[in-house]
């Protein structure tokens, strides 16, 4: 995503912040036949930590919250993950999902992903680890307008941004932080307490 969607995309957030105001559907609306569509997450069908493929429909009927990490990042993953097991203590018993895309799948094979799981004391199917072919999960970041960058130089091999993304039912993102800014966490768990309030209506 380049700057200039990256601005549109925060002025939206920015503009609908009233505290009784539904949470917007964010991105780019296309026109099909006429209608309006807004965003959505395309369909998907990856591997999760237990080698068991995933797809959209594992999703349906609850919200989840997305991101793109690796195992062996050096940098803000680690983070970035502390919030992810931060929100999911917060709604372990209520319909909410978390689903972490690897950027690196040639190391993140199943079995790694389910040992890193483990190691957080997280399971499927709450916390879903998921991996791939990599053209297809470095594509998918876009949908969640994340950025997931091979460099040689990046600590790790790869630049990313550390996004948390909110998604609903239907497949629309309708809120986003930076995950490795312990403030901006606590005013996305409001955000997902509020779509939650919004599904039970």
């Amino acid at each position: 995503m380049n700057r200039y969607i990256l601005f549109l995309f925060i002025l939206i957030l920015l503009s609908s912040c009233e505290d009784n105001a539904p949470l917007p559907i964010l991105g780019e609306t296309e026109v099909v036949n006429g209608l309006e569509v807004p965003h959505a997450i395309r369909d998907f069908s990856f591997f999760n930590q237990d080698s068991v493929i995933i797809t959209n429909e594992n999703f349906a009927g609850n919200i989840y919250v997305a991101d793109f990490f690796f195992t062996s990042c050096p940098s803000i993953c680690p983070v970035v993950t502390k919030q992810m097991l931060r929100i999911y203590e917060t709604f372990q018993n209520q319909n909410v999902n978390l689903v972490s895309y690897t950027m690196d799948p040639k190391r993140d094979i199943p079995a790694k992903l389910k040992s890193y799981a483990e190691k957080l004391e997280v399971s499927a199917p709450k916390w879903q680890f998921l991996t791939g072919e990599k053209d297809k999960l470095h594509e998918i970041a876009a949908d969640y307008f994340s950025i997931v960058i091979e460099d040689d130089e990046a600590p790790g091999g790869f630049n990313h941004s550390g996004y948390l993304l909110l998604v609903d039912k239907n497949r629309h993102i309708r809120s986003f932080c930076i995950g490795t800014d312990e403030d901006e966490v606590t005013e996305f768990i409001k955000d997902i307490k509020k779509l939650l309030a919004e599904d039970e209506k």
